[in-house]
């Protein structure tokens, strides 16, 4: 489990297919900032632009680890497959305080930036996600994206989509890769958890025993 807020700001270097067809996956080779890996050992999770993945080589002293992305994890997520910066975030610990909101690590969905500019000392960042995710977004409800965790000011519906209006802060400007946004930029999104249970509770009809009880 994650909170959505980022730890650390890395860089993926390099990218080597583990095969030569589309079913097999990639091995990710990621630079961290110094010290990053001090606390972190073999199989422990980090979360890559909120997507969850298992370290499975790593140097404290180099900074640099790697992980190994399924080609089903490739297929769902977006900025796994390429160099270039990507928002770290280390499992939850059961002591450490909850400043987001409660993230599984699983992406939901693929969205695309259809604006990121600043207004005032903060940006505008407006994302459209899937018509599937729209049902899940709400005015101040939670919203992750690429691992971080945001409030929605505002939601627009469309066929095409449900629009988020996220404002940021300068602090996470600065402090993680959002800051390279750019529009039409693809984003990986993960909805509130409590929102799927929400759903889930309220579609589950009762079974003729369970009535009976």
């Amino acid at each position: 489990m994650f909170t959505g807020i980022i730890t650390g700001v890395g860089r993926i270097t390099a990218v080597h297919p583990l095969g030569s067809s589309l079913s097999h996956g990639k091995r990710l080779h990621i630079a961290a900032p110094p010290g990053y890996l001090d606390d972190v050992g073999l199989g422990d999770s980090i979360a890559l632009n909120g997507a969850c993945m298992t370290v499975t080589t790593f140097s404290p002293a180099s900074g640099e680890f790697t992980v190994d992305v399924s080609a089903e994890s490739l297929d769902k997520t977006s900025g796994l497959d390429r160099e270039g910066p990507i928002n770290l975030e280390k499992a939850l610990r059961a002591h450490d305080r909850l400043g987001g909101h409660i993230v599984s690590g699983h992406v939901d969905g693929i969205g695309q930036v259809t604006r990121f500019e600043q207004v005032g000392e903060s940006w505008d960042l407006r994302v459209m996600a899937p018509p599937a995710l729209g049902k899940y977004l709400a005015y101040k409800g939670s919203i992750t994206v690429n691992g971080v965790s945001l409030t929605v000011n505002r939601v627009l519906d469309s066929a095409a989509g449900c629009e988020c209006h996220i404002n940021l802060i300068p602090h996470t400007v600065e402090n993680t890769a959002l800051g390279s946004l750019l529009a039409g930029a693809n984003v990986n999104l993960e909805i509130d958890l409590i929102a799927r249970y929400v759903e889930r509770m309220l579609q589950a009809q009762p079974t003729s025993n369970s009535a009976q009880a």
